[in-house]
């Protein structure tokens, strides 16, 4: 179920030049024509497998988590698919858009712009603790509180989030044309093997100059940026009901137990026990 959108004569805010070495063009684009959807409290929208809410901003903050399943969201500063004990944060004027893996539900608060615990100018993923998590669901179910009760449970929700702590899992998406073309070989196949020296040859780019336009617009080194590709690839396998030794070896990753760690190690939980949330 998409929201209904409303047209804003002005646009959304531009993100400003810091931004600008980790934003896709195409995203930039469609960004650019997003619509404003005007958001006023706490809401729950169910998704069916792989639906799409298209482009749109909003003029407050937003807390999201997926309720189960897995919510890919895309913005001009990159992509993440989160699991629902992750979070993202979306500071208000930020376009961006939403596409469901699994059966899914889409759990948001919101909060006026000028309230942002953690000061945070761009989207985020935070770890939702099982208090956080708890919080979303109450204030986005049927029983929803209103009123003073409801402001208590979002002032709690805003105090978990002043100690989440930021993690790494966006994927950035490349400007370079060189790595524009890598990365769409790697997102077509993500057990694509091949050395940083190899990819290099089929884009027409020397190694070394590859690794350093990694750094300088990702923020990562190679070895991390396809790590992440493969890890949320394997979130969108998962909830599509993939076993773990199949996601494993679909995802490039040498052995099912080096992909569980790898797992393990960036969500939190094991993919086994991330399928049965």
């Amino acid at each position: 179920m998409s929201p209904t959108r409303q047209p804003a004569p002005d646009g959304p805010p531009d993100p400003g030049p810091g931004a600008a070495a980790v934003q896709d063009a195409a995203a930039r684009d469609a960004a650019a024509r997003a619509a404003h959807q005007k958001e006023t409290g706490p809401s729950r929208h169910p998704l069916a497998h792989r639906e799409r809410i298209d482009w749109h901003w909003h003029d407050v903050n937003q807390l999201i988590t997926p309720g189960r399943g897995a919510l890919e969201v895309h913005t001009p500063y990159g992509q993440w698919v989160v699991p629902p004990h992750r979070a993202v944060w979306l500071p208000a004027g930020v376009p961006h858009t939403h596409r469901a893996y699994g059966p899914s539900e889409l759990r948001c608060l919101v909060y006026p712009a000028g309230t942002n615990p953690l000061r945070l100018a761009a989207p985020a993923v935070l770890a939702a603790t099982p208090l956080l998590r708890e919080i979303i669901a109450h204030l986005t179910g049927p029983d929803a509180p209103v009123g003073r009760p409801a402001r208590t449970l979002e002032q709690a929700a805003l105090d978990q989030l002043a100690h989440a702590p930021e993690l790494p899992l966006g994927l950035p998406s490349p400007t370079d044309p060189r790595l524009r073309d890598l990365a769409d070989l790697l997102a077509a196949d993500p057990a694509d093997d091949r050395s940083l020296a190899e990819l290099g040859r089929a884009v027409g780019a020397a190694e070394r100059t590859l690794s350093r336009l990694f750094r300088r617009e990702l923020g990562l080194g190679f070895p991390q940026w396809r790590t992440q590709l493969r890890l949320q690839h394997a979130l969108v396998l998962l909830a599509e009901g993939r076993s773990v030794t199949a996601t494993a070896a679909a995802c490039g990753f040498r052995s099912p137990s080096a992909f569980i760690e790898a797992f393990r190690h960036a969500f939190g939980t094991t993919p086994g026990r991330h399928r049965q949330t």
